[in-house]
C-alpha cells in the first residue's frame, strides 16, 4: 500500500490530527485533478531516462495538498508543509522521521551505498552508520521491500527513517551530480590534464537542473560547490590540501564544517579553475596570490575574493562571499545599541576627523565602514576608498586597490589623494607611521576619514598610533572616537527556550549581574540551526568619543588604564557589557559571549 497516495488514508490521518478542515477536504476534492496535471506538466520538463520511473516525476496526494497551500486549522498564516504531513504520517506508523542536513551528510555513503538510479527510482538516501547499522532516509513506508533486497545484497543490516521527498531529491541530485563531477575528474587526471586555459571571467553558476554531462567535469563540481555555499549562507569556502585528500569546509555563521573529503588528485584541478575564474597566474604555486571573481547565482550577483597561499601539500585556496545584502546594511540592523548609534551616527555627519574601527579579522569591520559610507553617500560627496584588496566594488565611491608590486601602497596613494578633491576617505587599514601621517594630514585639512586597525579594544587604538610613532597632540587633533567589534552568533527565533540561571554563576563568569537570579534565553536546537541553537549574526559594540578630559589625557600621556576609566566614566560601555545586554534581551547566549569576548574586556 501506497499511504503517500492514499487519498482516504491521509485526509483522515490530517484532519484526526487537527491539521485539515472539512472545507479544505472539499477543496482538495474540486481541485485535486487540475492541480494534480498542473504539477505533471511542470515536472515533464526535467524527465531524463534514469530519473523517469522516480516518485520525482509522479505528483502524488502529499504534493498535491502541498501545492494549494492550505492555512493549518487553529493557525493564523501557517501552511500545511510536506514536513509536516510526513511528521504525522511517521508518528502513525510509529517510524522515525529524519530531517536531513547537508553539512551532516558523508559524500562516499550517499554515493557509494546505494547506485544513483535504484536510490532514484525508489527515493532512499544513506545518511549514517551506527554499530553497523544503516541509517537510511525514505520517502515511501511501502518500499520497505527495496531496503530488504538492498540488505540481502551487501549483507548489512537498515533502519529505515521517514523523510521529505524533496529533501531527499535534492540531496541525491546535489550529491551525486558533484561526485559524478568529481569522479569523472579524478578519471580525467589520470590521463591528460583538463585545459582550464580559457574559460570566462565573469561567471553565471549553472543549477543542479542547468549542469549536464556535456559540461566539464571540474567546472560542474566549482558550480555545484559554489551553488551549496550560497544555499548554506556560508561566507567562506576553504579548499585544503592534505596528505591524501582535499577537504572541503564551509563557515556559516563564523564556524567552519567540513563538508567533502576529495580524492587528492583533483586538488590542483579544482584550484585551477578557481585561480583562473579570479585572474589569478595558474602556473604560479610558490608565491601567495588574491584575486576576485563576480558571480550571478538565482538572479542576484555576488562577488567572492579569492586567496591562495602555499602550505605543505600544496596550494590551499580560501574563498569569501562578498554578498551585498549582507555587506551594505542598515546601521540600525548590525547590532548598536541606542546610545552607540547616536554617537556613531555623529562621527558619520562630522565635517572633518578621524573615526577608527578596530577588532580582528572576521569581525565585521568591512561592513560596518561600507554599510556607514552608503548610508552618508550623496551626489554632492565625493567619498574614495584605498583598500587592500577591494572588498565590495559600488559605483557610489570611487575605490583605489592597493599594489605594492608597483609602490601603490597606502602612503603613497594618500600623498596625492588630496588632489582628488575628495569630502570623505576611507583607508582599508593604518599599518604604518607614512600612512598614519597622512590620514592625519587629510583630516588636518578638512576631510572626513574612516579607517581600521587591528587592536583588542577602542582605547587600544589610541595606544597603536602612539606606537606607530604619531605624537599624541596630534592624535588629540584629529580623532573623533573609536570603535572595537565583534561578531556574535543569535539565538535560533525557531526554537527559543527560556531558562533559568544564579547571578553568582555569572557574576564568576564577569558578567555585571546585579541580581541574585535571571530568566535567559538559549536555542534548544532546531532543524532550521542545524541543532546549533543559532541562527545568523550580529554585532557587539565597545564605543567611545574624544571628550576634552581625554584629549588632554592623550596628550599628557596618560596609560590606557586610566584612559579606559575616564571613557567608562564618561559612558562606554565594553563589549563584554554591551554583549550583556544583548543577553538580557535575548539576541544570544552569554556562552557565545565568553566565546568571542573571552576574557578581554571583563572590565
Amino acid at each position: 500500500m501506497n499511504f503517500l497516495d492514499d487519498e482516504k488514508y491521509l485526509l483522515d490521518l490530517l484532519t484526526g490530527n487537527n491539521l485539515l478542515s472539512a472545507e479544505q477536504v472539499k477543496t482538495f476534492a474540486m481541485k485535486k485533478e487540475p492541480q494534480r496535471q498542473l504539477l505533471l506538466r511542470k515536472l515533464g520538463g526535467r524527465r531524463t531516462n534514469d530519473r523517469r520511473k522516480s516518485p520525482l516525476n509522479q505528483p502524488d496526494v502529499v504534493d498535491i495538498l502541498v501545492s494549494l497551500q492550505f492555512v493549518m486549522e487553529g493557525s493564523k498564516n501557517l501552511l500545511l508543509s510536506e514536513e509536516i504531513i510526513m511528521r504525522a504520517v511517521a508518528q502513525d506508523l510509529k517510524m522515525p522521521f529524519k530531517k536531513l542536513d547537508p553539512l551532516e551528510l558523508d559524500l562516499d555513503l550517499v554515493t557509494k551505498t546505494i547506485p544513483k538510479s535504484f536510490a532514484l527510482k525508489h527515493l532512499l538516501l544513506p545518511f549514517d552508520i551506527r554499530n553497523g547499522v544503516y541509517e537510511v532516509a525514505i520517502y515511501e513506508p511501502a518500499k520497505r521491500h527495496a531496503l530488504e533486497d538492498i540488505e540481502r545484497a551487501n549483507q548489512i543490516k537498515i533502519k529505515p527513517y521517514l523523510s521529505t521527498k524533496s529533501d531527499i531529491g535534492r540531496m541525491l541530485a546535489e550529491f551525486f551530480g558533484f561526485q559524478s563531477s568529481i569522479t569523472a575528474a579524478e578519471t580525467h587526471m589520470a590521463g591528460p590534464l583538463v585545459d582550464l586555459g580559457n574559460l570566462e571571467q565573469y561567471v553565471k553558476i549553472s543549477s543542479a537542473k542547468e549542469i549536464t554531462s556535456s559540461d566539464q567535469h571540474i567546472k560542474s563540481a566549482v558550480d555545484h560547490l559554489f551553488s551549496y555555499a550560497f544555499q548554506q549562507r556560508a561566507s567562506d569556502i576553504h579548499i585544503e590540501p592534505k596528505r591524501q585528500t582535499s577537504m572541503v569546509r564551509l563557515r556559516i555563521d563564523g564556524v567552519l564544517h567540513t563538508i567533502y573529503n576529495l580524492p587528492k588528485v583533483v586538488h590542483p584541478a579544482l584550484v585551477s579553475r578557481v585561480k583562473t575564474l579570479s585572474r589569478l597566474d595558474i602556473a604560479e604555486k610558490r608565491r601567495p596570490q588574491d584575486g576576485r571573481i563576480k558571480v550571478s547565482h538565482d538572479s542576484k550577483d555576488a562577488e567572492i575574493r579569492v586567496s591562495t597561499i602555499p602550505v605543505a601539500f600544496g596550494e590551499k585556496l580560501v574563498m569569501r562571499i562578498l554578498d551585498p545584502d549582507i555587506i551594505f546594511q542598515d546601521l540600525s540592523n548590525i547590532g548598536f545599541s541606542h546610545e552607540s548609534l547616536k554617537i556613531y551616527d555623529s562621527f558619520a555627519h562630522a565635517p572633518h576627523g578621524i573615526i577608527l574601527v578596530t577588532g580582528p579579522t572576521g569581525s565585521g569591520k568591512s561592513t560596518t565602514l561600507y554599510s556607514t559610507l552608503k548610508y552618508i553617500a550623496t551626489p554632492e560627496k565625493n567619498i574614495v576608498t584605498v583598500e587592500d584588496p577591494i572588498e565590495m566594488v559600488h559605483e557610489d565611491f570611487n575605490q583605489i586597490a592597493v599594489q605594492p608590486t608597483i609602490d601603490v601602497t597606502f602612503a603613497t596613494i594618500l600623498r596625492n589623494i588630496l588632489r582628488q578633491d575628495p569630502d570623505i576617505i576611507m583607508i582599508g587599514e593604518i599599518r604604518d607611521l607614512d600612512t598614519a601621517r597622512y590620514a592625519i594630514q587629510a583630516a588636518l585639512t578638512g576631510h572626513l576619514v574612516f579607517s581600521t586597525l587591528h587592536t583588542n579594544d577602542a582605547i587600544s587604538a589610541i595606544t597603536r598610533l602612539v606606537d606607530l610613532g604619531v605624537q599624541p597632540f596630534m592624535i588629540s587633533s584629529t580623532l573623533l572616537g573609536a570603535m572595537a567589534q565583534r561578531l556574535v552568533r543569535k539565538i535560533c527565533p525557531h526554537c527559543t527556550e527560556k531558562f533559568s540561571i544564579k547571578g553568582q554563576e555569572l557574576r564568576g563568569f564577569g558578567f555585571p549581574a546585579a541580581r541574585d537570579e535571571y530568566t535567559l534565553q538559549r536555542g534548544e536546537g532546531c532543524k532550521e540551526c542545524r541543532g546549533t541553537g543559532y541562527l545568523g549574526r550580529c554585532g557587539i559594540f565597545e564605543i567611545y568619543s574624544m571628550s576634552d578630559r581625554l584629549k588632554k589625557m592623550v596628550t599628557a600621556n596618560e596609560s590606557s588604564a586610566e584612559l579606559v576609566k575616564v571613557a567608562k566614566q564618561e559612558g562606554m560601555k565594553t563589549l563584554r557589557e554591551d554583549a550583556w545586554d544583548k543577553v538580557l534581551q535575548g539576541v544570544t547566549t552569554y556562552q557565545e559571549v565568553m566565546r568571542v569576548t573571552g576574557e578581554e574586556s571583563t572590565g
